[in-house]
């Protein structure tokens, strides 16, 4: 009975150091959970003063929510998608990645890239230390204030991402 619990035990966990298979298993988000998240965002800066748009996207960058605030300008949508697309893509906030991409540093060349938008507002979702979405903030009046409400909305859902 001690071997077969073990057996199941081992079974169970990820085999970190065996990736000899064909097939790889990954998390991401339940719909219900980046709707969540992009509501709490909105609401973050609503408070705030601020009309935005929030743009949650998968861990591959493919858009699972977006919501736009009734006042916020229409760049708001395009804008907060490709925050939260640049956010998965480097797995970097934009806030950061703003600064890593200056004109005078090594990195620059990436804001030459078509989707990339290194602009505060981005954030990576990480759930139990792997990627599995990102959200954009778009609207707000300056890119530390989308970052501070793409992370209130992750912060909504943290305990459900806990696993």
């Amino acid at each position: 009975m001690k071997r077969l619990s073990l057996a199941l035990a081992l079974m169970a966990s990820p085999a970190a150091a065996q990736d000899d298979g064909a097939l790889i298993t990954f998390q991401v988000m339940k719909p219900e959970i980046a709707l969540t998240l992009a509501q709490a965002a909105l609401e973050n800066c609503r408070e705030q003063g601020y009309q935005v748009g929030v743009s949650v996207v998968d861990r591959f960058g493919v858009t699972q929510v977006f919501l736009r605030d009734r006042f916020a300008g229409p760049h708001v949508e395009e804008t907060a998608r490709r925050k939260a697309w640049t956010a998965v893509s480097f797995r970097t906030d934009t806030l950061t990645l703003a600064e890593e991409t200056a004109p005078d540093r090594i990195s620059s060349g990436i804001r030459h890239l078509s989707m990339a938008l290194p602009l505060g507002g981005g954030v990576p979702v990480d759930a139990a230390g792997s990627l599995v979405g990102g959200v954009g903030v778009s609207g707000a009046p300056g890119p530390d204030i989308d970052d501070a409400c793409a992370r209130a909305g992750i912060e909504a859902v943290a305990d459900d991402l806990a696993f």
